[in-house]
């Protein structure tokens, strides 16, 4: 096994002795959760940077943040007002900006109605979109102001991605590049949108504009296919009329993923392709900087950004194995050189002007920050959303990068987080529980930053693993295509290997351990409940639980097909659905668990859950089930993430014999 600790652990003077589990610590679960989420979708509108962020404590919206020239910040547009795209149900960038009389103009999506909005400084936003009543109305998303776009003496129009729904069921919808007037025109008007393109392909990104405006290319793929299975990168010209001609295809298929495409200031086309099995970065076909490195990611959110092109000729990039680091690409001689930093993790969202840098960056020890990086000196600094410690650092978890062994001898990845806590010890001979944490997607991975979450367990003596098991991204493709038909099978597996091996070493008490998970982690969770004895209890966060019912027209779009590949064609392996489903077996289930779900979640619906407990009654199995009005897939609101915790901890309390101050106790039934 391979192990690197990431800092050192803290020096406990005058340490209490105390039962792990039980250690007081100041990371409470409000603490916790006021900290939840991070800045997403950062761009420049002239000199200014601007982005969005999570505002747990105003019902869970996103707020648009400016920060101007002068370094200082204002949020613009104040609650209820909320800056997110439901487009293929994660969304996608949703605001773009430009400068139109020397103030910025912006176009960005609310919330509540998917409209598309403009707004300028002094001014109230202004709807450019209609309503649609059919379905889920009318979505837009990666948005990209062109104010000289349209008739010569006109305001100009907004290119972007539009979902259309046609019908009441999830897949009742169509997707289309787009071209909305700025004058607000098309806002009582459907016919008033221009659509760019046709829906020969399910899904698309939008658009990108060459520098000289005469050619646009996008990523479009189809189902069965997910963005990571195969995309085609289409180029097509722009005509006078800012009409589209027929595209080509110029790279891509079913099996070449593309997550990237943008054009450099000299014409060449840039793109990311997985083509030698790992997201690498191209230019007009050829590989820039071969490297068994990711250069790119899962395209979970339309207008994700893992590179963009600088002027001066160099590349900004995010790269790395297992997590990704900013650095600038020399396109002549494939050369990386990283910005300098405490930052060893950064997100897909980038933006440049000139020779300036924007990013999201986090480590260890901070959480996720707005970071500046000048190309020209290298100096790298945090603008915006900076990271202040809200307890003292000691009560942080140290993380350990492990590759453990699992079934055939396959690598399995993983952090560890050993319970850490500067006035505490445990007795002598007593070993800690410890609580593996299986990432969504499944096509993701856990990210090596600061989470409070897992500080809130940590610091009173819970130990975290967090398992990137087969079908992870960022160790290239074929480890991600382990998990191909294998769902619910090398995940488990993985999870499994990682927490016995845990105990085998003696780093965690083999009768104290659990999983959680949300989404497909919660999957994972209920899943390794129902196949393995490994786990005293469980924590299963707005889970897949019946893959028969998820595959056939119970969720949303994006995702319907998914299964295909995680598990195989419903109508040929239908007995696969069945056996893996945990819904179908719940009386493999022995151990106590908690089940939470947000009662408008569209992607994995409350139905699952209601069914799943229907087939608990009687069993006797200790459990509890939590369900939250106004939450979808993931949970935003303060107040929310608060019980979430609190009960998590005490369905670990009750289990493992801990005692843990101050925690309301969650009543299991059975």
């Amino acid at each position: 096994m391979e192990e690197t600790t990431v800092g050192e652990p803290a020096v406990k003077p005058e340490a209490r002795t105390l039962p792990y589990g039980s250690w007081p610590s100041p990371v409470d679960a409000a603490l916790a959760a006021a900290h939840d989420g991070k800045p997403e979708f950062v761009g420049f509108v002239g000199d200014e940077v601007w982005w969005t962020e999570p505002r747990p404590a105003e019902g869970g919206r996103r707020a648009l943040v400016r920060r101007r020239t002068d370094g200082t910040e204002e949020s613009p547009l104040p609650a209820p007002w909320n800056v997110r795209s439901r487009v293929i149900e994660y969304g996608g960038r949703p605001w773009a900006g430009a400068v139109r009389g020397g103030e910025p103009l912006l176009v960005f999506v609310n919330f509540a109605d998917q409209r598309l909005y403009r707004w300028q400084p002094g001014g109230e936003p202004l709807p450019l979109t209609p309503v649609s009543a059919v379905g889920g109305g009318l979505r837009w998303a990666d948005p990209q102001v062109l104010p000289g776009r349209g008739d010569a003496d006109g305001p100009g129009e907004v290119w972007c991605v539009l979902e259309e729904f046609t019908g009441e069921g999830p897949g009742d919808v169509r997707r289309v590049l787009a071209a909305v007037p700025l004058d607000g025109s098309a806002a009582a008007d459907r016919g008033a949108v221009r659509e760019l393109t046709d829906e020969h392909h399910r899904f698309v990104t939008g658009p990108r504009l060459s520098p000289d405006g005469r050619r646009a290319v996008w990523l479009a793929w189809d189902h069965p296919r997910m963005p990571w299975d195969g995309t085609e990168l289409l180029l097509a010209e722009v005509g006078e009329d800012g009409a589209l001609s027929a595209p080509e295809v110029v790279a891509g298929g079913p099996e070449e993923s593309i997550a990237q495409a943008e054009w450099a200031p000299d014409g060449s086309l840039l793109y990311v392709s997985d083509r030698g099995g790992w997201w690498n970065l191209h230019r007009d076909g050829e590989p820039l900087c071969p490297r068994e490195e990711e250069f790119g990611g899962p395209l979970w959110k339309l207008g994700q950004r893992w590179f963009a092109p600088l002027d001066g000729g160099t590349v900004a990039v995010l790269h790395g194995r297992g997590a990704a680091a900013l650095g600038v690409l020399d396109p002549e001689t494939g050369e990386v050189v990283d910005a300098a930093g405490p930052w060893t993790e950064f997100d897909a969202t980038l933006a440049v002007r000139g020779e300036r840098v924007v990013a999201v960056g986090a480590g260890p020890h901070s959480a996720h920050e707005v970071v500046e990086l000048d190309t020209r000196t290298g100096r790298a600094r945090v603008i915006g959303a900076a990271h202040e410690d809200a307890v003292d650092p000691a009560y942080y978890p140290e993380p350990l990068i492990r590759t453990f062994t699992g079934p055939d001898g396959r690598e399995i990845h993983a952090h560890v987080h050993p319970p850490r806590n500067p006035g505490c010890v445990a007795p002598e001979g007593e070993l800690p529980p410890y609580v593996v944490w299986a990432h969504g997607g499944p096509t993701s991975r856990a990210p090596l930053v600061l989470d409070l979450e897992i500080a809130y367990f940590t610091s009173r003596g819970i130990g975290v693993a967090e398992v990137d098991y087969g079908g992870s991204t960022g160790y290239g493709r074929e480890y991600r295509d382990r998990l191909r038909e294998r769902w619910g099978v090398v995940d488990v597996e993985d999870c499994a290997a990682v927490a016995l091996a845990l105990a085998d070493e003696g780093t965690a008490d083999r009768a104290r351990l659990a999983i959680r998970g949300g989404s497909a982690g919660g999957w994972t969770t209920a899943a390794s409940l129902t196949a393995t004895d490994v786990y005293a209890c469980g924590t299963i966060l707005y889970p897949i639980l019946d893959l028969t019912g998820w595959g056939s027209g119970e969720t949303h779009d994006f995702e319907s097909r998914y299964l295909e590949t995680l598990v195989g064609p419903l109508a040929e392996v239908p007995e696969r659905y069945a056996e893996r489903s945990p819904a179908e077996h719940a009386d493999r289930i022995t151990a106590p668990f908690l089940l939470l779900q947000g009662l408008d979640d569209v992607i994995c619906p409350p139905a699952q859950c209601e069914r799943f407990l229907a087939r608990m009654t009687g069993r006797g199995v200790p459990h509890a089930y939590l369900a939250f009005e106004g939450e979808g897939h993931g949970f935003r609101r303060a107040e929310t993430m608060v019980r979430v915790l609190e009960s998590e901890l005490s369905l670990y309390a009750q289990v493992f014999g801990l005692d843990p101050a101050g925690i309301p106790t969650l009543e299991l039934v059975t």
